[in-house]
């Protein structure tokens, strides 16, 4: 999730929990204000119910008179019961039915005097009053319907408002947390198009004095610096491989002389042998160090070409036979090739026969027959180059770390490397959007997969 929305997720949901709360606390602030209100609203109608039996001549004649025309039109389902001292019924407003009551609740008030009941439907409000010097125990029950229609009017009113509310503060939050963030964006979007070939492209520094405008020119430092030292590691590299490869070049030609003089014993022979192959190895490692210097994996695909993989193989093959004489070639085309194939790929030709050669030099120092496979397969989306060679195969555990640098399986312990090659070959690749794989199919099968992705 991005900062945007993160930000504006979080807001939202604060201003929920904020806004719900409030909401709460007005229904429950309303709704106790309804209970206090329909509360008082009984009271009054007990003391008028009080004051009518005091004033009245004639209790039992004129009471459905007087109840009748000052019944309390908001109350719903209004009783009234009035009883005397020794608690018989003397007048009810209910007509036409059998009128029950709370035995226990007559007796409640003899203790307690006034008694108010919210939690029954209806509510009850019932007093002991002393009038003319006689006992009356007055009941009144009714059900709220004004005030219970208004709090639920407010509940779906809030309910409502909470999520539009939430719903108008979400996008609003969004859209200004962009307005916010846009310079940062800009940025990002800066410091993405940053690359090895661009260290010296500083990015835009607004004079805002914000955070944002800290952090730019903070950057721009950085980049500084890190240009200074890329520049410096890539002239140390190609400034010292274009300077070895002088006296290896010297070296190498002062032992080819050296070996045909033909007067040395087998063993000096075999040693001068070794010294040459060595010194060829270190000059392939040396030319692929300052081909390396000379390419960037963001910009190597303006200058890439069409490349024959096959002419690439066969190059590579005798580059490496004039070092290993004894070392065959098997070359296949799978039958799962198309006979449309062209085996072309876009690449950098001289780079990839560092690949192939790394490869085929290590088919020869680790492979028992001296002899490699070669197996091309060509498909509508990949290029698949196989090279298959027998020898000792790499234990699993060690195969994961086989491309890292100065990785050195326990199968060329014995054996003379830098440790290099594999890892330059993967980083070529890399360059080229290829992929390669190690897998060991049987006993004393390796097998390395090149892959080109079209």
């Amino acid at each position: 999730m991005s900062l945007k929305r993160k930000i504006a997720f979080n807001l939202s949901i604060a201003f929920s929990l904020l806004f719900g709360i409030v909401m709460a606390v007005i229904y429950i602030s309303f709704n106790d204000f309804r209970k206090d209100e329909f509360k008082e609203r009984f009271r009054q109608r007990l003391e008028f119910t009080s004051h009518f039996i005091a004033k009245s001549k004639d209790f039992e004649e004129e009471a459905p008179v007087f109840f009748n025309e000052n019944s309390d039109n908001i109350l719903l389902n209004e009783t009234i019961l009035i009883f005397n001292g020794n608690k018989e019924l003397i007048y009810s407003t209910i007509k036409d039915r059998n009128v029950t009551w709370d035995n226990e609740l007559l007796k409640e008030l003899d203790e307690k005097k006034v008694i108010y009941s919210e939690k029954t439907v209806p509510e009850i409000y019932a007093a002991l009053k002393n009038i003319n010097g006689q006992n009356y125990y007055i009941l009144t029950s009714a059900y709220d319907t004004n005030g219970n229609s208004k709090l639920e009017y407010l509940k779906y009113l809030l309910i409502t408002a909470y999520v539009m509310s939430t719903l108008f503060i979400g996008f609003f939050s969004y859209y200004f947390m962009g307005q916010f963030l846009k310079p940062l964006e800009d940025l990002n979007k800066e410091i993405s198009e940053v690359t090895a070939h661009k260290l010296t492209t500083e990015i835009p520094v607004r004079d805002s004095n914000d955070e944002i405008d800290v952090l730019a020119k903070s950057f721009n430092t950085m980049i500084k610096r890190l240009d200074d030292v890329f520049q410096s590691q890539k002239d140390f590299t190609a400034s010292a491989s274009h300077e070895i490869r002088t006296p290896i070049t010297r070296m190498a030609f002062q032992l080819e002389n050296l070996i045909k003089f033909g007067q040395h014993s087998p063993e000096t022979l075999s040693s001068l042998q070794q010294i040459k192959r060595d010194v060829y190895q270190l000059s392939d490692l040396t030319n692929s160090l300052l081909l390396l210097t000379k390419f960037d994996k963001e910009n190597i695909q303006s200058i890439y070409e069409e490349v024959r993989i096959d002419e690439v193989i066969f190059e590579s093959f005798e580059a490496v036979e004039k070092s290993y004489p004894k070392l065959k070639m098997d070359f296949l085309i799978s039958e799962n090739t198309s006979e449309n194939a062209l085996l072309i790929i876009n690449g950098v030709q001289s780079l990839l026969d560092i690949v192939f050669i790394n490869l085929f030099k290590n088919a020869a120092i680790y492979s028992d027959d001296t002899e490699v496979d070669v197996l091309i397969t060509e498909t509508d989306n990949r290029l698949i180059v196989d090279v298959i060679s027998h020898g000792n195969t790499i234990p699993k555990e060690e195969q994961p770390k086989l491309f890292e640098a100065f990785m050195r399986g326990n199968n060329s312990q014995n054996t003379s490397g830098s440790g290099l090659g594999l890892r330059i070959v993967k980083r070529i690749l890399e360059y080229h959007g290829a992929e390669i794989i190690y897998t060991a199919p049987g006993d004393l099968l390796n097998k390395f997969s090149v892959i080109f992705h079209k």
